[in-house]
């Protein structure tokens, strides 16, 4: 099933909002002091509902960056809710993207099959 020109539009329109409200508007500590990124923004077909996969760049802070996003979760849907042209803003979801770091934990075991000797 494909989604629609217009979800994926309201998707992009979201992530790049979200990741610039987060950066710059919202001022949780906990959130300004950590590195992170939104990697995709997936829209129900019905526009109601956003999820939104983040990764963050040191995951001894993942916990906190995970409390401050929920916390700020109102906020950061008020505010897309005058960007977007849509009823309702949809309802955010924060998920957390641990693709990189898996491969990053692929690659480690890769290299130790590859060493001479090394099992």
């Amino acid at each position: 099933m494909s989604v629609s020109h217009r979800a994926e539009r309201v998707a992009r329109v979201v992530q790049h909002e979200v990741a610039r409200l987060l950066h710059e508007e919202v001022r949780d500590p906990r959130i300004a002091g950590a590195v992170f990124t939104i990697h995709e923004v997936r829209i129900s077909r019905d526009l109601c509902a956003a999820d939104i996969y983040f990764s963050v760049l040191d995951s001894s802070s993942l916990d906190q960056v995970v409390r401050a996003l929920e916390k700020a979760k109102g906020f950061v849907r008020s505010r897309l809710s005058s960007v977007l042209d849509l009823r309702r803003a949809p309802e955010l979801r924060f998920h957390v993207d641990r693709t990189i770091e898996e491969g990053m934990r692929l690659d480690r075991i890769i290299e130790e099959a590859n060493k001479p000797g090394g099992q």
